[in-house]
């Protein structure tokens, strides 16, 4: 074993070398390397390893991470399979033509399972996530809009989306990279989510679209598409606005359809144009890989396709990044043929009644207070009930829980509810009831140890907004 003393972060005081442990120097290796440049010898590749492995090690427990909705976990199949094919450039389809072939397939399967029109027919593409993906959702709403406008003699200077104060940050991207201006709707205690309330407040005739969520990032709550396609419906009536919707499925998308069949959410409803998921979240598959479709090829306007030549061929693209990895590709292939639609049934029902079974014994918590149940998406969040204590926070919750290797992040609500601190919860793939149960133990004695506190916890640090 190698040991070192490296930190995430370079810091006052902080070792400029690896210091190598002298009873595992090779003969003729260096026994110190710098840290922050290229070292002038080269070191034997087992003693790379080592400390890349070592320092690794220092990481949180991924089984742990109550935080994260990336997928930490695949079986042995796919872990070879990912090594066989970790050489491969998606964006070189002259290269890799069945790899290309496979992620025609891929988001073939996903416009089938999003009730796409005519699914044979219409336009996809695989992203490096789903952030990438509503980048190009958003750029086709918004080319769309622009196209509408000069047709009829209009100017294009002043594009707004409209959205809910809760989405992801991604969002916000979007409209600062392209001159968007971003039309928050807040959320409240009476409306958790964007559900088409006072909507004609905030478009207009420069609206390019309104973005709902299939599981907002800060609590898993639905927003109910359908209902804010109706808003749009009595718009569009009264003022003759025709405005599209794109679906933020990042994480929903790929949990609705087997968990909730019957919810109307996707292509089903005309005003959907668009729909992103998140391949490496509850589509299984190790990041990153996300996904867009959509409705139609006419809802991709056809100046934003470039066709170039590359490596011999010639290759139509639509994307943000252009060389990366086709495996994740090929993984999420894998898994189509390898769950189909009742394995991943079977997977997603599972996590979400893991979900609903830690919500439940956490709502019967007097210290304790849900925000949602984690029936939507398997993700839940609560917060600390109103006069149980002025000793204690969330924030200090969280700092015990991670004593016990736990990550579960305490974060403020967004603007209107800024004043609101929650914790939330992630059940993903791989976090079984057994490990829902430790996690309750720990929970509770770390509730138990707050409670008993005789004053209050010292305010050490001031703790940022949460955003993933």
């Amino acid at each position: 074993m190698v040991t070192t003393n490296q930190h995430v972060k370079r810091t006052a005081g902080e070792s400029e070398a690896v210091e190598l442990n002298p009873v595992f120097v090779r003969a003729g290796e260096a026994t110190s390397l710098p840290k922050f440049r290229l070292p002038e010898a080269e070191s034997l590749p087992e003693t790379a390893y080592q400390i890349v492995h070592d320092e690794a090690m220092l990481d949180g427990n991924a089984r742990q991470n109550l935080a994260t909705f990336v997928g930490t976990w695949m079986d042995d199949q796919a872990q070879r399979l990912y090594l066989e094919t970790a050489d491969k450039n998606i964006i070189d389809k002259d290269e890799y033509p069945q790899t290309a072939a496979i992620e025609t397939r891929c988001w073939t399967m996903l416009a089938h399972l999003w009730h796409a029109p005519d699914p044979d027919h219409t336009i996809g593409t695989s992203t490096i996530g789903s952030s990438e993906a509503c980048m190009l959702g958003g750029l086709a709403l918004k080319r769309r809009w622009q196209n509408a406008r000069r047709a009829a003699g209009e100017p294009t200077d002043k594009p707004n989306l409209v959205m809910s104060s809760a989405v992801q940050v991604c969002w916000e991207k979007f409209c600062n990279y392209w001159d968007v201006e971003p039309r928050f709707v807040p959320i409240s205690e009476d409306h958790k989510v964007l559900d088409g309330h006072d909507l004609e407040s905030y478009v207009d005739q420069n609206t390019i679209g309104v973005v709902a969520i299939m599981g907002v990032t800060y609590t898993g709550m639905y927003e109910p598409v359908a209902q804010i396609a109706a808003a749009l419906d009595k718009i569009q009536a009264d003022t003759g606005l025709d405005i599209k919707i794109h679906v933020d499925g990042a994480s929903g998308a790929m949990i609705a359809p087997f968990v909730q069949p019957k919810l109307t959410w996707d292509f089903a409803l005309d005003r959907v144009v668009s729909i992103n998921t998140s391949g490496h979240k509850y589509g299984l598959v190790y990041p990153g890989i996300g996904w867009v479709v959509w409705r139609d090829r006419a809802a991709l306007p056809e100046d934003l396709i470039f066709h170039v030549s590359y490596l011999g061929g010639d290759m139509p693209t639509f994307a943000l990044n252009f060389s990366r990895p086709g495996a994740q590709v090929l993984l999420q292939y894998y898994l189509f043929l390898r769950l189909g639609h009742e394995g991943y049934r079977r997977v997603q029902e599972a996590a979400r009644d893991v979900a609903i079974y830690l919500s439940g014994e956490i709502a019967a918590m007097p210290a304790l207070e849900l925000w949602n149940d984690g029936s939507d998406i398997p993700v839940f969040a609560w917060r600390l009930r109103a006069g149980h204590t002025t000793n204690w926070t969330l924030y200090d919750l969280s700092d015990r829980l991670r004593m016990s290797g736990w990550l579960v992040p305490a974060y403020p609500m967004p603007d209107d509810l800024s004043n609101l601190t929650v914790q939330r919860i992630v059940v993903r793939n791989g976090f079984s009831r057994d490990l829902a149960d430790a996690f309750l133990a720990d929970l509770k004695a770390a509730v138990a140890y707050l409670d008993a506190l005789d004053g209050p916890i010292p305010a050490t640090r001031q703790h940022p907004g949460f955003h993933h």
